[in-house]
């Protein structure tokens, strides 16, 4: 498994709470999609399987570590839903306590990694309290979520609360620079978008995805000059409708901050022609409006089973289209007042 510079510290700071005696039975570990916390937690276990650790290094030659590299190990269980299914029901962590409670096979540690723990059903994270919280000798729970609001309060009062932050940009885009070839503008962008997660940042930069967010901003641009927003539906009808409706939400965002005087915080620093054309075709108020109706058109994507995709951004282009519209007019019969 591929290990990533920002993981150095935290995970120092981790083994260090173990070897000091004040390490947690139950890590709830929060982080963001695309720093590499699966990397973070399978270091962590494996050193805690370790069966002759060096201070914080895992020793890398004992069976334990042998079987960990094999990606083997029969005490270090990983609870995830089953393929095809977006939750995490209670048989399988009924089978896993009842596993928890037989001796360790290799006679050391074991260790349950759930990397999504806000996918438990309700009923599974209850059937879960009773081990997390005196769980059998030598036994560690590392609890992933990026959403601790999701989690159960008794789930979340039984654990260590640990944010891992994603990495400071210089060190990201020092990174990036190293896997990829791309201008400093396109890096600090895509970073910015995917909030300072540089694995999503490099999966962002792709050729093949980063040529589609152009488009859709080229299309933007044009459009938005000729008040045609329905002809964006093509750009925006598609499976990855939520992912581009968020990069047009950020658009408007940038052009508030333009609006602002506050440039340096813009997210899109590669479109700063659109997002001035944005700032100048509607005013701050109607922005933030825009914003709304957008992330609200997001959220019923992601959120409503069947929902037709078509029908809905086609409504909102619409709407979009009579505001700016309306804000011309406005516009143009204030400045015939003022004559």
């Amino acid at each position: 498994m591929n290990w990533y510079p920002w993981l150095s510290a935290p995970y120092r700071q981790l083994t260090g709470q173990y070897l000091t005696g004040r390490g947690h039975h139950a890590v709830l570990m929060h982080a963001a999609a695309g720093i590499g916390d699966e990397a973070l937690v399978y270091g962590l276990s494996r050193w805690l399987l370790c069966q002759h650790k060096d201070g914080e290094k895992s020793c890398g030659s004992c069976h334990s570590c042998q079987l960990m590299i094999a990606g083997n190990h029969p005490d270090w269980h990983i609870l995830q839903p089953e393929k095809g299914k977006n939750s995490l029901g209670i048989d399988p962590v009924r089978q896993l306590i009842e596993t928890l409670y037989n001796y360790s096979q290799q006679g050391g540690s074991k260790v349950v990694w759930i990397p999504q723990t806000e996918l438990l059903t309700e009923a599974a994270a209850n059937a879960l309290l009773k081990t997390l919280e005196e769980p059998p000798a030598g036994t560690y729970f590392l609890l992933g979520c990026r959403e601790p609001s999701a989690l159960l309060a008794t789930i979340r009062s039984r654990c260590f609360y640990w944010h891992l932050p994603v990495p400071e940009e210089a060190l990201a885009v020092q990174w990036i620079n190293r896997q990829l070839s791309a201008d400093p503008v396109s890096i600090k962008t895509a970073l910015r978008l995917t909030n300072g997660a540089p694995l999503s940042a490099i999966e962002l930069l792709q050729p093949e995805r980063w040529k589609q967010r152009v488009a859709l901003c080229q299309q933007l641009y044009t459009q938005c000059q000729q008040q045609d927003m329905l002809s964006l539906l093509p750009q925006l009808n598609h499976d990855d409708a939520p992912e581009r409706l968020y990069w047009l939400a950020t658009l408007l965002l940038d052009a508030i901050k333009w609006q602002q005087q506050a440039g340096q915080f813009i997210i899109n620093h590669d479109q700063q022609p659109l997002i001035a054309l944005l700032a100048g075709a509607q005013s701050s108020v109607a922005l933030q409006q825009s914003v709304s109706a957008w992330m609200h058109c997001r959220h019923q994507l992601l959120s409503i089973v069947g929902v037709n995709r078509e029908l809905l951004l086609t409504e909102q282009l619409l709407e979009w289209e009579q505001m700016l519209q309306g804000t011309v007019s406005a516009s143009i019969f204030s400045s015939a007042l003022s004559r």
